[in-house]
């Protein structure tokens, strides 16, 4: 436990100098430091105790790291089948984790607010993406936006939370593949909302398989 919490804070140092670098410019800087990110997390989250499917899904998203440092189309492309292979990592976790928590009626509200989300963003990004990323964003941002309502749905507040940070990381990255206005230092922002994302997708996930071992130390403890 002591490697795994040793580990997490590199992971959060890494992250704040990515994130100065970003905020003054600094390419080279968050360029070392991004690398660092999903494998310092994934080590952690081993140590931890996490199961394969985590961190073999914080891996993909380190080689979709690396893959966008390029500006190349091939990979971003590679980057963004690495980032697929992520959310379809997630996917299978998260269900393992059971049933849905929510009430069916619950449950086809987010459904609903999460396809309204996504059919929204895809019709108003088609026009201005380029004719060969149209449909590939368009199949990713539905993988995504399953896992982000999985997160949700199946393990709680933190990976929810976490999934739909992941969602507008994305989203700000797809809008800046479009041409649209982005906000100053928008790599900033792309980053932060991204390593919170996979910060809280590990947390939701640890916190969902410790859950059932305590209720049954509880059962235990008050069993004559």
């Amino acid at each position: 436990m002591r490697a795994s919490r040793a580990l997490l804070a590199a992971f959060a140092l890494a992250v704040v100098l990515d994130l100065a670098c970003l905020a003054v410019g600094f390419r080279t800087g968050h360029a070392a430091a991004k690398v660092l990110l999903m494998p310092l997390l994934a080590a952690s989250a081993a140590r931890a105790g996490a199961p394969r499917l985590l961190v073999a899904a914080l891996l993909c998203g380190w080689a979709g790291d690396v893959l966008l440092l390029s500006g190349a189309d091939p990979a971003f492309m590679a980057g963004m089948a690495s980032f697929a292979a992520g959310h379809v990592c997630y996917l299978v976790l998260f269900r393992r984790q059971g049933p849905p928590h929510a009430r069916a009626r619950h449950l086809a509200l987010v459904a609903l607010g999460y396809a309204a989300a996504l059919v929204t963003l895809v019709v108003l990004l088609w026009p201005d993406l380029p004719a060969g990323l149209r449909v590939p964003v368009a199949g990713y941002s539905t993988l995504l936006t399953a896992m982000a309502y999985t997160a949700g749905t199946r393990l709680g507040p933190a990976a929810g939370l976490g999934g739909a940070l992941f969602m507008l990381s994305d989203t700000l990255i797809a809008t800046g593949v479009a041409d649209w206005p982005q906000l100053p230092r928008s790599g900033f922002w792309i980053m932060l909302t991204y390593a919170a994302a996979q910060f809280l997708l590990v947390r939701g996930t640890l916190d969902a398989r410790s859950a059932p071992a305590t209720a049954y130390r509880e059962v235990r403890s008050t069993t004559p």
